[in-house]
């Protein structure tokens, strides 16, 4: 198959451009703008001017979740506690019975007056239905009377916090181990209704150029699920999986290292929490706010341990605290996984004192971050970190310290879509000092995860022997202006030579 009459954006540096792309079964074939006669009976497709790009990778996702969130209650937008209860009554109008009401999205620092929801507010609405609503963070769990009956009082737990009134009462607000104890023991999903809700998942994330996804969900088993879609023939992107750090002892008694799996879904590191979130306000932080799940020390033996076993870690940090600990480790542990290679990364690195900054690019830790999180995030950071936000998200410093920067959504806390956070690194950040190039943040949406997972010499630019994964813009991104860029539009989708989206001949 040979694409032409368009631009082919490689974003390699030693040919940023051809006019055509020929492509032989799974990857690119002889020279990137090979005359046709290269191979054997092509088909041509004719592009009619439009952009091809490298596939877009989501670098952090917990793609069975937000699958399953599609099908939920969303709160996410909702202005106030009243329209946040008003969206869970249209809810339980469409729910059966016997099914717990779920939802998603709340936040209520974006409410006028800022107060926390309680049970007593959702049992207004849902009366003995057990209803579970998890935070736009995914960091806090609102609860009602019912659901918070079936855990008898058994709430507490350590790196969590229970909201209490004044009389020592659960007030139905959940944080952090708390909230993630509860769900697992209680709010129960079938593997089929993960595995449903993956497959129209599957159909969205193709239509917006999506070919790689490094998953966050290996707690709730989400390897089992990729592989049952992938027998199925009904995965149509590649998986970077995390598994939770407490799973070490299990892949080491079965010798399984780093990058086991198949050419679609592979095991890729250690998932570990050093904190929580901004929005719930237990990001960690260096005046003493925020909840330590973590400790350096106990990350220390965490990330020495795997690399003993050959795993790398990502790290969850937001706060400055958080990020200075996890850094502090990876340092500390230099001799142990340096030298095997490995390729460790910090996970958010929303708020970073500014002497940590240029510690990523020395130590060779990349930050995978989330473009979209600077607009999503501003009130709060401004509410919450007033004082610190000059080392909140803090792109442009990381890349030109040294440091590798990917680009990840961390859906469903916002939208999986690629092409929506490159915009929003290029024009929607707050702090204009931060804002990316065009180039840049493709590099950090197609090129630096591909280096994440091993596959930099197999995919992330369109040069011969890379797959062809790839995406089909309606139009050439660096032809536009920077007002335009929220307009360009995927048209189509390719893994390994295959269309995944709207193959061509298009209008």
């Amino acid at each position: 198959m040979i694409l032409e009459n368009g631009t082919i954006r490689t974003l390699d540096p030693s040919l940023p451009t051809a006019r055509s792309l020929a492509i032989a079964g799974e990857r690119i074939a002889g020279g990137v703008g090979a005359h046709e006669t290269a191979l054997p009976s092509p088909e041509t497709v004719d592009l009619g001017g439009r952009c091809v790009l490298p596939g877009f990778t989501d670098s952090h996702v917990h793609f069975p979740t937000w699958a399953l969130a599609q099908r939920e209650v969303k709160l996410d937008g909702a202005r106030s506690l009243e329209e946040a209860l008003d969206r869970v009554r249209a809810g339980l109008e469409r729910l059966p019975r016997d099914r717990w009401l779920r939802g998603y999205g709340w936040r209520s620092g974006d409410w006028p007056d800022g107060r926390e929801p309680t049970k007593e507010d959702l049992d207004a609405v849902t009366g003995d239905r057990p209803a579970a609503l998890i935070a736009k963070d995914y960091h806090s769990l609102w609860l009602n009377s019912a659901a918070l009956a079936l855990a008898g009082g058994d709430l507490e737990v350590e790196g969590g916090i229970v909201e209490r009134d004044e009389h020592g009462e659960p007030t139905g607000i959940l944080r952090e181990e708390a909230a993630w104890r509860f769900k697992e023991r209680y709010v129960h999903v079938t593997d089929d209704e993960y595995v449903e809700a993956m497959r129209a998942g599957l159909r969205l994330a193709s239509a917006r150029g999506v070919t790689c996804v490094h998953d966050k969900d290996g707690w709730l088993g989400a390897v089992g699920l990729w592989q049952r879609l992938e027998a199925q023939g009904a995965l149509t992107l590649r998986v970077w999986q995390s598994v939770p750090h407490d799973r070490l002892p299990e892949l080491r008694a079965l010798g399984l290292r780093s990058g086991i799996g198949s050419p679609l879904v592979r095991l890729g590191y250690l998932k570990v929490f050093m904190d929580g979130t901004l929005g719930s306000q237990t990001a960690w932080m260096l005046d003493g706010r925020g909840v330590r799940i973590t400790s350096g020390e106990q990350l220390e033996r965490i990330v020495r341990e795997g690399a003993e076993a050959g795993w790398p870690v990502g790290v969850h940090a937001i706060g400055d605290a958080a990020n200075r600990a996890a850094l502090d480790a990876f340092e500390r542990t230099l001799d142990a996984w340096q030298p095997r290679g490995l390729r460790q990364r910090i996970e958010h690195a929303q708020c970073l004192a500014a002497e940590d900054v240029a510690r990523f690019a020395t130590l060779g830790v990349a930050a995978s971050v989330q473009f979209t999180h600077a607009p999503s995030d501003e009130r709060l950071a401004r509410r919450f970190w007033a004082d610190q936000l000059e080392g909140t998200y803090s792109f442009r410093s990381l890349l030109e310290s040294g440091a590798l920067l990917a680009n990840g959504s961390d859906a469903p806390i916002e939208e999986l879509d690629p092409w929506a956070g490159i915009v929003a690194a290029v024009l929607g950040h707050w702090r204009a000092d931060q804002r990316l190039t065009l180039a840049q943040a493709l590099h950090a949406t197609c090129v630096a995860p591909a280096w994440l997972s091993h596959d930099e010499r197999v995919r992330g630019t369109l040069v011969p022997g890379r797959l062809a994964d790839l995406v089909v813009l309606d139009r050439d991104p660096f032809a536009c202006e920077p007002e335009e860029l929220p307009e360009v539009r995927v048209v189509a989708t390719m893994l390994g030579g295959r269309w995944v989206h709207n193959p061509p001949p298009w209008d």
